[in-house]
């Protein structure tokens, strides 16, 4: 998020639309067919409970989590997969390209 915003002035990309998230995941395919990127989506604990929610701070009205994911017990970062389009958890450390929207 930090890189979006310093170096491209933009965001890490929400997702609000099944269609938005198709164009997306077919974006990243062009880039890197194999390691899937960031998108701005958060999972973390919160007022005393688990929830999502968008880096950009836009309404959180879609989702398209793989089975068993979000995961909880320690906040996440989000992943697109170029491979099904489903959003997956990862470690927010990890190194993977990112999509940034302006």
């Amino acid at each position: 998020q930090r890189y979006c915003q310093d170096v491209y002035r933009g965001q890490l990309a929400s997702v609000h639309s099944a269609a938005r998230n198709e164009e997306l995941k077919k974006l990243a395919k062009t880039f890197n067919n194999l390691i899937s990127p960031w998108i701005g989506a958060v999972t973390s604990r919160r007022k005393g409970k688990w929830e999502s929610y968008w880096e950009d701070s836009s309404p959180w009205n879609y989702a398209n989590w793989a089975p068993t994911h979000p995961l909880h017990g320690i906040t996440t970062c989000t992943i697109l997969s170029v491979r099904d389009g489903l959003w997956r958890s990862r470690f927010c450390f990890q190194i993977r390209p990112f999509i940034c929207q302006y």
